[in-house]
């Protein structure tokens, strides 16, 4: 793609630099992939952009999957270089005032029908079959030194045959390097690459690749069409509202005298309104779809409009469950029936409604906020949350393996108490691992914390800074020393106790 580009750029009217991330999965090859990169940049007179991750780390710690850790690392790396400042904090030199607004990646056409095929082996919808889309958005840098609106990263060779590519280089004479894994079959997609789709090609269609790629198009397409839809319908055919029990705990704040300022209503809901329609749905809300309409639109609309309250909900619906709900919608029976779904929500059937009520805290009597001193060593009970922080000194000579070294924290650099609350809009964290500190929030829609109990996440405070995250690393200049005594901090259910 690089010697493609240096041959259109006076054409194209374009300023190439190189960007290359080391994912340290290959040792020695990955450094010398870098190495390879590097010297081609250097010897086109261009600025090259490199960073590096321990990839399989991240994956272990996250309990992700590789190709989930690395995209993550990627793009992150891609976000920070996508910065129009003179200097971008978290970012090493050169990536310091690089004014970079767009970055191409080397996806082509097999890759196309490579993901498409995979994704139709393990099941997927019509926003599946898009695949690899030609252009993707990336927020520039961060809140403290935001860009001028989002970058882009672009596929320019998503319609190139490999093959072809491999031609245009060896007939410029131009080497390139082979990523030693695109080998072992132990990978899905290694074995779609090798088997599947030289199968399909010898045996049922020369160019099944490229009609793959076309059926992507088509599916973008229409993914495109229903995303519009379904942001019509968000305040028209189904309204937001608060949740019964949200008024029970304004009544519980009420009777031991909280003020209602520490508390506030979920996003999207005034304090003047028990009802309010918005677009998207609020951190706390329950859903109300006109039953009526649904059941006398077209079956694709009953099923994207299902998906499309989940996916604002935070629900995991799949195909199973829409189906499910529309059968109960349709059925004929008593108002006030309900059905399960998952993570505790349930949907209520009305005679003209469909309702997606959320789940209430475990403990509804109590306020969502909530903050709590914590001894170290000692313990806090967080009812609203249903659970119990506690905090162990753990001796070097009793660290066992069910004591994870990235959760232990250095007792000296912590005070006798913390507090121990739910996280709040703008907090932010620095696990191990990471660049800079990210916003909780990020963090926790990264690993699709469902709003409901994104609400009541846990975190401890030492001062001012937010030391320990329920379920990520602890900062690295925090971590224990492996010789010396260890602060180790677990919930526990209220039950165990």
């Amino acid at each position: 793609m690089l010697r493609l580009l240096l041959a259109l750029r006076s054409e194209l009217g374009i300023v190439l630099s190189v960007v290359h991330f080391n994912h340290k999965l290959r040792g020695a090859e990955s450094d010398a992939d870098q190495e390879f990169v590097a010297a081609l940049a250097h010897e086109h007179g261009l600025e090259f952009y490199v960073d590096c991750a321990d990839v399989a780390a991240r994956a272990a710690e996250m309990h992700i999957s590789v190709e989930a850790a690395a995209r993550e690392a990627r793009y992150e790396f891609f976000g920070r270089l996508l910065v129009w400042e003179a200097e971008a904090p978290g970012v090493r030199e050169p990536e310091a005032g690089s004014r970079l607004d767009k970055i191409a990646t080397g996806h082509t056409l097999d890759d196309q029908a490579e993901t498409v095929l995979m994704r139709l082996i393990r099941g997927t919808g019509i926003g599946g079959l898009g695949g690899i889309y030609p252009r993707i958005v990336v927020e520039r840098g961060n809140d403290e030194h935001p860009g001028e609106g989002p970058g882009e990263v672009i596929r320019p060779l998503l319609e190139v045959r490999r093959s072809a590519l491999e031609k245009y280089l060896r007939e410029i004479n131009q080497p390139w390097r082979d990523d030693s894994t695109n080998f072992d079959a132990t990978f899905t997609r290694n074995r779609v690459r090798q088997i599947v789709l030289p199968l399909l090609e010898r045996e049922f269609n020369p160019v099944v690749a490229e009609t793959t790629s076309e059926l992507a198009e088509i599916a973008r397409g229409e993914q495109d069409y229903w995303e519009n839809e379904s942001s019509g319908w968000m305040g028209t055919v189904v309204h937001w509202s608060r949740p019964k029990w949200a008024a029970q705990l304004d009544r519980a704040r009420a009777l031991v005298q909280i003020p209602t300022s520490q508390h506030p209503l979920p996003q999207g809901l005034s304090s003047e309104s028990e009802e309010h329609r918005f677009q998207k749905a609020p951190a706390i809300a329950d859903a109300s779809v006109n039953r009526i309409w649904l059941l006398a639109e077209p079956l694709a609309v009953q099923r994207r409009l299902i998906k499309a309250v989940g996916e604002h909900a935070g629900i995991p619906l799949e195909f199973r469950h829409v189906e499910g709900i529309l059968r109960f919608a349709a059925e004929h029976g008593p108002s006030g029936k309900s059905l399960s779904l998952p993570r505790g929500w349930k949907v209520v059937r009305e005679n003209e409604a469909l309702i997606f009520c959320a789940p209430a805290p475990r403990h509804p009597g109590i306020a969502i906020d909530y903050e709590y001193p914590l001894p170290v060593p000692g313990r806090a009970v967080l009812p609203e949350a249903g659970i119990m922080i506690v905090a162990l000194r753990i001796a070097p000579e009793s660290r066992g393996p069910e004591y994870n070294p990235q959760q232990l924290l250095q007792p000296e650099l912590l005070l006798e108490r913390l507090t121990v609350r739910n996280w709040h809009p703008g907090d932010r964290f620095w696990p191990a691992h990471t660049k800079a500190p990210r916003k909780i929030k990020e963090l926790l829609q990264e690993r699709h914390v469902p709003p409901p109990e994104r609400t009541l996440w846990p975190v401890a405070v030492c001062g001012d800074e937010i030391v320990w995250v329920r379920g990520f690393p602890v900062p690295a200049r925090l971590r224990a020393q492996p010789e010396r005594d260890a602060i180790f901090i677990r919930e526990t259910p209220l039950e165990e106790e």
